[in-house]
């Protein structure tokens, strides 16, 4: 069998053994540069891609290519720059007006790539999303829709799209915040900078309606601003019909942004609203491993202090990257030959005590109802319906809708995937049950009491 045939042959039976969207992002662009009796060497698009295929699909690449050859193969994953390094032609580079007058500010910042994006289950979706769409933006995910709470990577995310069109593309990206588009547009009623208000009208809108990739931070901020949420709209409408990117984050879904305009709201869900949710314990480690690998003592600190931040940020990354900032100052001040998790403890106490469980998150609830009830936040999560599990699980899910912020979507998610419905039967039921029953009112303020 030639070998174009075989590595063919071998993406078909790939594409067999995972999902179509899988396939999509991860395979699908790969390309065979070289093959002898050992090795193959394949051309990925991107460094991510190297990492994930390493990681998480080497087994299947090594028995699909087993079952196909009954040969052992090195597999060796190289990107395009590994494999030639191209000469620049600028005579090439098309160039615009524009471009030789005006230096164009994207404002993107250029340390927030897929490469130090850290993956884990609360953040794939919508990491394979911002890939899909980074790399053919203005197609079927248009506009990108990213929700979630604040600190949880939303905005590296938004950043690494734009930065990897940027550098893929000659495509005009532009990244904002929804304050800066209001005040902005706000500026337009007060003649600046010795401009007319129709000139400065004009300015703005061709700084924001002539561009490939509009990226809009926190759109929730737009709430109460009625007239720049009009201009929005009709931004959003001049670029949509071009097929232009739109790329839109808040802290929470479409659905529950309700003092934004109805056909606002109704077009965000137009392309793909995707969430992201608080990392989970394995997913913290990763982040806190990462940080720590790009400061001067990565070698030096045990695996228990890992753990001991990870355990003690349970919800927030920008909360894990203050309290490792903690951390290294307080190393360079004591200069320890070991970071144990006794020097970790007296390190961060006072960050990590002031900081943690500052509100109520559904974790938080999980975890004191668990122990109220001496089960596990397994067993809430779990599908067991019997009295002991199935009635904790329903005040659980009672106190995280009446406790905290969160909508029914994510606290069904959070309790093993559930329906909303499930969310909205299981806290209707408490409540009913409330109006006679004292016990559970007493049990109800002990639990609070605890939150």
């Amino acid at each position: 069998m030639k070998t174009d045939e075989l590595f063919t042959k071998f993406l078909h039976e790939l594409q067999d053994n995972v999902s179509p969207s899988t396939y999509s992002v991860w395979f699908n662009d790969l390309e065979l540069v070289s093959m002898d009796n050992k090795e193959m060497v394949i051309k990925v698009p991107l460094p991510v891609h190297k990492q994930v295929i390493r990681t998480t699909y080497m087994d299947l690449f090594d028995e699909t290519i087993f079952a196909l050859t009954g040969i052992k193969y090195d597999f060796k994953l190289v990107t395009e720059d590994e494999i030639v390094k191209p000469s620049i032609n600028e005579e090439d580079k098309p160039i615009s007006h524009e471009d030789i007058t005006v230096e164009w500010n994207t404002n993107l910042d250029p340390n927030m790539n897929f490469d130090n994006y850290i993956v884990g289950e609360s953040n794939r979706l919508a990491y394979i999303s911002a890939i899909n769409v980074a790399q053919s933006p203005g197609t079927i995910r248009n506009p990108l829709f990213i929700y979630g709470r604040s600190g949880i990577g939303k905005t590296h995310l938004m950043h690494a799209i734009g930065n990897y069109i940027t550098e893929h593309s000659n495509k005009k990206v532009l990244y904002t915040t929804s304050n800066d588009f209001r005040d902005e547009y706000a500026g337009i009623s007060k003649q600046e900078r010795g401009q007319s208000s129709i000139e400065y009208a004009n300015n703005f809108k061709n700084k924001y309606r002539n561009v490939d990739v509009l990226i809009v931070d926190d759109i929730q901020f737009l709430v109460g601003a009625e007239l720049t949420q009009q201009e929005f709209f009709h931004t959003f409408e001049a670029l949509h019909k071009q097929n232009k990117q739109i790329i839109i984050s808040s802290d929470r879904s479409p659905d529950d942004l309700k003092k934004i305009e109805e056909r606002l709201r109704s077009r965000f869900t137009w392309g793909l609203p995707v969430d992201i949710y608080p990392p989970d314990f394995e997913l913290r480690c990763k982040i806190i491993e990462h940080k720590l690998s790009m400061t001067s003592i990565k070698d030096i600190v045990d695996r228990d202090v890992i753990e001991y931040i990870a355990n003690a940020c349970p919800n927030d990354v920008r909360h894990i990257f203050g309290t490792i900032n903690r951390l290294l100052a307080y190393t360079a001040m004591m200069t320890p030959k070991k970071v144990d998790l006794n020097f970790a403890i007296e390190a961060i106490k006072d960050y990590v005590n002031v900081n943690i469980y500052q509100e109520n998150t559904i974790g938080h609830v999980q975890k004191v109802v668990a122990d109220y009830f001496k089960i596990t936040v397994d067993d809430l999560k779990s599908k067991k319906r019997n009295n002991n599990i199935a009635r904790p699980r329903h005040i659980a899910m009672y106190l995280c809708r009446t406790e905290t912020e969160e909508n029914l979507t994510n606290i069904g998610l959070e309790f093993g995937a559930r329906d909303h419905s499930t969310v909205i039967a299981s806290c209707d039921k408490i409540k009913a049950e409330l109006q006679t029953n004292e016990s559970l009112n007493d049990m109800l303020k002990e639990i609070k009491a605890k939150l």
